[in-house]
């Protein structure tokens, strides 16, 4: 009775329920794509009613394969992809439009309307995020300002907002009959419209934005009981108690509980989350500064992130939009094939540039072509842009802390990519170290679910199930490293000032 947790892990690409045991080991796992809708350039959307009848199916794909049903779970996790908004009417529980989707630059002109009195750090001290279309709070007000009768429903407090997070836990406990309309801190810290010292939305910031203070969900903690699934569903009266949006649950599930201890997340886009304790740090380089987590009535503890938007989409891209793969572990066959990259750079600004610059002009750029350039070369500067890109973030992190990084904690899909893991390595010249589990997303929204229910006794019993399967040892010298790293930024140079009043 009662031997497993379940996570639900509602990525950008996909949604899955992994179920873990007491050591952290996976025991099961279903998992579904849903479709990305892309109505005009710059707009990436999600179906909302796709993503809870998915949620639905994978929960009984999980159990089904291990055989167990709802008396042999503790407790349910959720992590999410951060940022993407969903509003709804919880009167009926439909969306009154599809979810917009964390990538999405569309709100370009309110980020740059907002920006006029105050430039793009307006909100920065408090909420620790400048403006941009990354967060949810902007797509908020894009939806009330475009979507017909959205606002006067909102004005009468018939809609809510959530990111996926709140959508997956309203609809688990009940929906439109009792549904617990919730998020944690580190959700709410990506709206901006949480004041990160009072972890309570600022009523001043959401009149700004013109969104109704009705609409916001309850902030709570990352571990603690929010509800019990509704009867309805598989897995009926088990307490839903955990909730950590995807990086910090991956940080999490890295067992980086204490000041100093990073880890980078090889996924859609990719980020570095460097825990800074019970201090808010505010960068100066470029950086976010996020709750990393906040277990019941504990302190808070905060983190710096470096978020980058396009990684592995920038794989995607190259089988879907291109057809130069037809799967994504083909990329690695093709890069092996050559010494190098043979001077092709990709710098992958497909929706402006996120951390360090924040340049939303910035569009996506292949620089360095000559005739003796081929795909193998492509495939492989297609790679390096990923360790590219994560250097330049971990510079701002050490710049900011004041600490230098001895090692990074590696996880995510792309890890999988000895190539790409060697040459990241190489250009941070520190060695990077890959976990057994390497589901670090969901088994961080595991932990903390179990960790609410007393599954898991504290934070030393969750630590002491991480082990080390693998570690790449740096192995470029010093002067190839700067060389590679000044060309990079040459190409960044080229891939900005694209966008003009007439260019979308």
């Amino acid at each position: 009775m009662n031997q497993y947790v379940i996570a639900i892990d509602q990525g950008t690409t996909s949604s899955r329920a992994i179920i873990f045991d007491h050591s952290g080991t996976i025991v099961s796992s279903g998992q579904m794509e849903h479709e990305q809708i892309f109505p005009q350039a710059g707009w990436v959307e999600h179906n909302p009613a796709e993503i809870w009848n998915n949620t639905r199916e994978v929960i009984a794909s999980a159990l089904s394969k291990a055989n167990l049903t709802r008396h042999d779970i503790a407790a349910v996790g959720i992590t999410n992809q951060r940022e993407t908004a969903v509003v709804w009417d919880k009167t009926t529980g439909d969306a009154v439009y599809n979810a917009i989707v964390w990538q999405d630059t569309r709100t370009q002109d309110i980020v740059d309307e907002l920006a006029k009195d105050g430039g793009p750090e307006r909100f920065k001290q408090k909420v620790g995020l400048p403006l941009a279309t990354y967060f949810s709070g902007t797509k908020i007000k894009w939806i009330l300002d475009n979507v017909d009768g959205a606002r006067a429903k909102a004005d009468a407090g018939d809609l809510v907002f959530g990111n996926t997070d709140s959508w997956v836990l309203w609809n688990l406990t009940g929906g439109v009959d009792g549904g617990v309309h919730a998020t944690d801190v580190t959700n709410a810290s990506r709206t901006l419209f949480m004041d990160l010292e009072t972890l309570s939305w600022d009523e001043e910031i959401l009149g700004i934005f013109g969104v109704p203070l009705s609409m916001m969900p309850a902030i709570k903690s990352s571990s603690e009981v929010y509800g019990s699934v509704h009867t309805s569903q598989l897995l009926r009266e088990v307490p839903v108690a955990g909730i950590l949006g995807d990086q910090q649950a991956a940080t999490f599930g890295q067992a980086a509980f204490e000041a100093g201890e990073a880890k980078n997340t090889y996924g859609t886009g990719c980020f570095l989350i460097f825990n800074t304790g019970e201090e808010i740090v505010h960068s100066k380089n470029g950086l976010l500064t996020t709750v990393g987590y906040k277990l019941g009535d504990a302190p808070t503890h905060y983190a710096l992130e470096g978020s980058i938007a396009v990684t592995g989409s920038l794989i995607q891209w190259l089988r879907d939009n291109l057809g130069m793969i037809s799967s994504a572990p083909e990329v690695e066959t093709l890069a092996a094939a050559v010494e190098d990259n043979g001077g092709v750079y990709i710098v992958p600004a497909f929706s402006g540039l996120f951390a360090p610059y924040w340049r939303s002009d910035a569009r996506g750029a292949i620089v360095g072509l000559t005739r003796f350039v081929n795909k193998n070369h492509i495939a492989r500067a297609a790679l390096e842009a990923t360790a590219f890109q994560t250097r330049e973030v971990l510079d701002a992190v050490n710049a900011d802390s004041g600490v230098p990084l001895t090692e990074l904690k590696v996880d995510g899909g792309m890890v999988a990519n000895d190539a790409l893991m060697q040459f990241q390595a190489d250009i941070l010249g520190v060695p990077v170290i890959r976990p057994k589990v390497v589901e670090t997303t969901a088994l961080g929204a595991a932990y903390a679910a179990g960790l609410a229910v007393g599954f898991w006794k504290d934070l030393g019993e969750c630590s002491a199930n991480w082990a080390e399967d693998k570690r790449w040892e740096p192995k470029l010298d010093k002067a190839e490293q700067d060389r590679q790293m000044r060309l990079w930024k040459k190409a960044v140079t080229k891939s900005m000032d694209w966008v003009d009043e007439d260019v979308k």
